[in-house]
């Protein structure tokens, strides 16, 4: 079902790969009163967690301009291994490396495995985004930009930070600010995050010289500011995703 989804939404599937053991994991998402999510998961083990290097399509890798991943996937061997060998890859072949760390503190044995783990691959990241709780979390400071530049490492062309309804701040090796977000009617927050980052790469995608131009990249932000705040008016992720005419309307609007 989920590997039809991706065909009908245009999404190449050559590197999807079916175990034959294993299931799909599960994430049940319960909402708050306010939009705000709380997560139950369902992987004993699940078939993603199996994901052995020898499997990955390196052709597919090596082809990509942008390599997108998240934590998860370094929890438990072998997943960590083929995680670790298709970054490895895609940064030889010149891609640029987006992480969204993607906290999902259930998942994880302790707090300390996650915070270990999830900087164990930070220096390698060309572009990273985290949202206000992930860098309380990181940090263990309250949210500001020290806080967030003690995550800055050289090699890092564009920080991100994601503060919900408030906007996102970004930082560069040679500046740094603040894009508002829209104000829009709350229903569900599943998915606004993956809308900004997914935008955002999209935009920067054929012309990275953006991420060293701040007016470009303040126009950038504010269109997958567009992108997160549209996912949150409707319930679910991919259902909620809009399209690019939803996002002018809101601009125009704005």
């Amino acid at each position: 079902m989920l590997a039809g989804i991706l065909k009908e939404n245009g999404v190449n599937g050559d590197g999807i790969l079916f175990d034959q053991g294993a299931r799909t994991a599960l994430a049940f998402v319960t909402l708050r009163s306010d939009g705000e999510r709380e997560f139950m998961f369902y992987r004993n083990p699940s078939a993603d967690m199996l994901l052995k290097p020898a499997e990955l399509n390196l052709d597919v890798i090596r082809a990509a301009k942008v390599f997108h991943y998240g934590s998860i996937s370094l929890i438990t061997e072998p997943c960590r291994s083929a995680h670790l060998r298709a970054m490895e890859v895609a940064k030889e072949a010149g891609a640029l490396l987006s992480y969204d760390p993607n906290l999902r503190l259930p998942l994880w044995p302790s707090p300390k495995d996650a915070r270990d783990q999830i900087l164990s691959i930070w220096e390698q990241a060309d572009i990273i985004k985290v949202s206000d709780v992930e860098l309380e979390f990181l940090t263990d400071r309250e949210v500001s930009d020290e806080a967030a530049l003690s995550l800055w490492h050289p090699g890092l062309k564009l920080l991100l930070l994601t503060l919900g309804e408030k906007g996102c701040r970004y930082y560069t090796k040679d500046f740094r600010g603040a894009v508002d977000t829209f104000k829009v009617k709350t229903v569900d927050t599943t998915g606004a995050g993956d809308a900004f980052v997914g935008a955002l790469l999209t935009k920067i995608l054929h012309d990275h010289s953006v991420l060293e131009d701040e007016t470009r990249l303040r126009e950038v932000l504010k269109f997958s500011n567009a992108c997160g705040a549209i996912t949150t008016t409707k319930k679910g992720a991919i259902p909620a995703l809009p399209n690019e005419s939803e996002v002018h309307q809101l601009l125009q609007g704005a």
